[in-house]
């Protein structure tokens, strides 16, 4: 399968996240990740609709955009109508997870569902026939620069066994060029990396994560 990079702009300058955004498109990199915390579900705050609205503007780059908000049924049509290509919501801020899928995908977008750390690979399964994505978070949703828990793979691999090649499974937090292949291994083909990517020249740092990849 393509691996592909979403490089999360959570970890970018914000002082000049357009430029980033420019950079990482310029880089090849195919879809920008777009956290949205609402200090609830998760305990920090982070960008809203006016945000995705403003940079969906200028640049026609796939908007992967994961909602650690609580209730998320309540809010995918205005991130879909705000410019969301993709709407990931997590299995635990919600008792309506196939009615989710299937608002997402009425909006004409891809649905993903997430599931943190602690949720077994069992909670995702009845959905890996409907949603388009599956994201297990390889730390814990809500804050940037954790360590990567390699415990997680296991869980990767169990979906990947059950799905084959029919939905792209996602894996975010604690990404470096340095343990890059343990997820792509294990079975994820979408990677979410932020500090790894905009800590430093944004277009190396993505040459350089895909070509770790690219040596699979």
């Amino acid at each position: 399968m393509e691996i592909k990079l979403s490089p999360s702009i959570l970890a970018a300058d914000f002082w000049r996240l357009g430029d980033h955004i420019s950079e990482v498109e310029r880089a090849g990199a195919p879809y920008i990740h777009i956290d949205v915390m609402d200090g609830v579900f998760v305990p920090n705050l982070s960008f809203g609709l006016t945000v995705i609205e403003s940079i969906r503007k200028h640049t026609d780059i796939v908007f992967d955009v994961h909602l650690m908000i609580t209730r998320p049924e309540r809010f995918i049509e205005r991130f879909a109508a705000a410019g969301a290509d993709i709407i990931t919501f997590h299995a635990e801020a919600t008792d309506m997870a196939g009615e989710c899928i299937d608002l997402i995908r009425s909006c004409g977008k891809r649905a993903g569902i997430a599931i943190s750390p602690g949720t077994a690979a069992t909670a995702v399964m009845p959905y890996i026939d409907t949603a388009d994505m599956i994201l297990c978070m390889t730390v814990e949703p809500g804050y940037g620069g954790q360590k990567y828990m390699k415990e997680i793979e296991k869980k990767v691999s169990a979906i990947r066994s059950e799905a084959g090649e029919k939905l792209d499974i996602q894996v975010d937090g604690g990404i470096t060029k340095d343990n890059i292949i343990r997820p792509v291994k294990a079975g994820a083909n979408v990677i979410v990396a932020g500090t790894s990517v905009f800590s430093g020249d944004i277009q190396k740092n993505i040459k350089e994560l895909t070509e770790k990849c690219e040596q699979l």
